[in-house]
């Protein structure tokens, strides 16, 4: 390990070639891992909470490339894979735990990041079910290393298949868990791919709330911090401002291109907070869990769009 100050200037360095075009997605994830596991992240608090702020703006920003009528079309049609997958999912993870005996509470947190919306949906649902921390670092560090693995073999998989742009954005949206992870999968596979994808996955998205309610129910806990994605509203009113305001058509596609490469950045520090002690503190069994999880609905979502 060098010393933190050399660290944080490496970090910040490589943040700033992210900026570049010239650097995709999964090469930024890819740098972002290998710093924080070669080098160590210094400030790993400092880059979770970027995270999720540059997330929810680039998100945002991805609307101003978007048509309303398209996202709508490919909403009707992602809705019943959505509501078949994310109750096929917590069925099929729920055997799995039993087969396993991985906790409950860390499988349920588990099942909820692969039906929903990765660490956004474990986060909204662990205070629900009254979680431990313990379930929850080992929730998130699952879907989060999954994540990796997904941006960088979906669309490897996608071209192996000769999947079009479209079959790809349903299948990306419904298969993968994070927002993130979609987003720069299907950036990466194409510009339909992506707006496809991004209007389904934020929809999906919107389960949280109903999924947190009957979590509650579920374990008999109250709900009393439920966490709503109020940044989606604003995507799709970005996404109308793009289809109504045509006299704004090159600043929307300015601030569209920007965002995409926000993205980018967003991913560098994704792959920068999966830290050696993250990995360490899984485990095998609820790995197990989250790999045989994600290939079964991979696999039948694939099948299915």
């Amino acid at each position: 390990m060098i010393k933190p100050q050399y660290s944080k200037i490496l970090l910040v360095l490589l943040l700033i070639s992210c900026a570049f075009p010239q650097v995709s997605a999964p090469v930024a994830l890819l740098s972002g891992v290998l710093y924080a596991v070669i080098f160590g992240n210094p400030v790993v608090k400092k880059t979770q909470k970027a995270t999720h702020i540059l997330l929810q703006i680039s998100v945002i920003g991805l609307g101003f490339g978007m048509n309303t009528a398209v996202a709508l079309n490919a909403g009707k049609k992602g809705l019943g894979y959505t509501i078949a997958g994310i109750m096929l999912t917590f069925l099929i993870g729920y055997i799995l735990s039993r087969l396993i005996k991985v906790d409950k509470k860390t499988s349920y947190l588990i099942s909820a990041g692969t039906a929903i919306c990765g660490g956004s949906a474990i986060a909204a649902v662990a205070p629900v079910i009254e979680a431990r921390s313990e379930d929850t670092s080992v929730a998130l560090g699952v879907v989060f290393v999954l994540n990796s693995v997904a941006l960088i073999l979906f669309p490897i998989i996608g071209h192996f298949l000769g999947l079009s742009e479209a079959r790809f954005g349903l299948w990306a949206a419904i298969a993968i868990h994070d927002t993130s992870s979609v987003v720069g999968a299907a950036s990466h596979y194409g510009k339909e791919a992506l707006a496809i994808a991004t209007p389904i996955k934020l929809t999906r998205a919107l389960w949280i709330i109903p999924v947190s309610l009957v979590s509650g129910l579920f374990f008999k806990s109250e709900v009393k911090k439920l966490k709503i994605p109020y940044f989606i509203f604003a995507f799709f009113g970005a996404m109308l401002c793009n289809t109504y305001f045509l006299g704004m058509h090159d600043i929307f596609q300015l601030i569209f291109q920007v965002s995409r490469q926000g993205l980018v950045i967003t991913l560098f520090l994704i792959g920068s907070n999966i830290t050696l002690q993250t990995l360490k503190t899984v485990g095998y069994k609820p790995f197990a869990l989250g790999i045989l999880l994600w290939i079964i609905m991979s696999s039948l979502t694939l099948f299915a769009v």
